[in-house]
């Protein structure tokens, strides 16, 4: 069997489908890449327990068809220290052993058998289709990965919830102290439906989607989801169970609204951020008229910081506190010139929305829990 590639093409596509494979893998196989060769068409595979991605390419001066399994680790360590070049891989079915040869010398391994790489099943009965542009999905995963949790005690709230009705599809993630909500407002399927997508694969496929253009058709039932993309394919087993109703903890009444430059709060931010006690990581804002105070202490080493940054508000002055980096990554992930942050009192969700500078067909909610304030 032999074939020959473009060297940077190839490592290009092994390192977005080796960010699959595991550090320590139960099955050793797992830490090799796959290539099944037919045609002119090279798939290239790699594998956990849980998420499956390939990626498909051209290649020249084919010979023979077949399949190998070939270690990840000693492939991309190979590969990224060859100049861009064009070299031929050719294997020896009878010793199963890998050359590849490029302008000045050879590269030698010892493949594994490919038809010992596992194979996940296909989707079962109850299948569901979801078609949408690429440039949608990457803006959703962008606005709500960042507010997925990390618990293990609470797998469920691991990934991003995808709910599908006939009037919009809604993208929630949320760790119990911050939520974000993304709507689309102009996409909908006449039957409802809804999965939770795992964080691990949610920031492959958006390393991905940086790198694609045109439409994703994703196909999912109970347990797994495919992931269709004009050079890739994922394959992901869904979180189960239900996901918690993220509606009732949005508050509906807000009487105190205040408009704020994103920027100018995000950096007063930052600087005053360095001052907060590693603890609680709190900063406290107190809001006056058409002008925010931000404070952080650290007592146990004597410092603080202060900072006022002016807003348009006119109401009653608050005083509340919130987990800096929190407030942070919510400002960081926005894009918008101006945020509205609505407030009931200081023991109540916050909400952080946008100001949008014309009517569109999206819809984007941040919610972030407060620190209770010592009296």
């Amino acid at each position: 069997m032999k074939f020959v590639v473009q060297s940077n093409l190839l490592l290009n596509r092994l390192q977005l489908v080796g960010k699959v494979i595991l550090t320590k893998n139960i099955i050793p196989i797992l830490d090799c890449f796959l290539f099944q060769l037919s045609g002119n068409k090279l798939i290239i595979t790699s594998s956990d327990t849980e998420t499956r991605m390939n990626t498909c390419l051209e290649v020249q001066e084919v010979e023979g068809v077949g399949e190998f399994a070939i270690t990840s680790k000693n492939l991309l360590d190979a590969l990224r220290e060859l100049p861009n070049q064009l070299i031929t891989f050719e294997m020896n079915i009878t010793t199963c052993e890998v050359f590849i040869y490029y302008k000045n010398g050879k590269y030698n391994f010892i493949s594994q058998n490919g038809s010992e790489y596992p194979v996940f099943r296909p989707l079962q009965k109850d299948i569901h289709s979801l078609t949408m542009n690429i440039e949608d999905l990457l803006t959703a995963i962008s606005y709500t990965l960042f507010a997925a949790g990390n618990d293990e005690l609470r797998p469920i709230m691991s990934g991003i919830f995808f709910e599908i009705t006939p009037k919009y599809i809604a993208f929630v993630s949320s760790d119990g102290h911050r939520l974000s909500r993304f709507k689309k407002l102009n996409m909908s399927e006449n039957v409802p439906s809804s999965f939770i997508f795992p964080k691990k694969p949610a920031n492959l496929l958006r390393s991905i989607l940086l790198r694609e253009k045109g439409e994703i058709t994703i196909n999912f039932d109970l347990n797994y989801a495919h992931i269709n993309l004009p050079n890739f394919t994922l394959i992901s087993r869904l979180l189960e169970g239900n996901y918690p109703d993220y509606n009732s903890v949005i508050p509906s009444e807000n009487p105190y609204k205040i408009v704020i430059n994103r920027l100018e709060l995000l950096n007063a931010l930052k600087r005053v951020n360095l001052f907060s006690d590693p603890g609680n990581n709190l900063i406290k804002l107190q809001i006056l008229t058409n002008k925010i105070i931000l404070t952080a202490q650290d007592i146990d080493y004597s410092i603080s910081a202060e900072e006022f940054i002016t807003c348009n508000y006119t109401g009653n002055n608050i005083i509340i506190g919130f987990k800096g980096i929190y407030l942070i990554e919510i400002l960081n992930s926005i894009l918008s010139e101006k945020i509205i942050l609505e407030l009931a009192d200081a023991s109540r969700a916050g909400l952080i929305i946008p100001v949008k500078s014309s009517e569109n067909d999206e819809d984007l909610l941040m919610l972030l829990m407060p620190i209770m304030l010592s009296t």
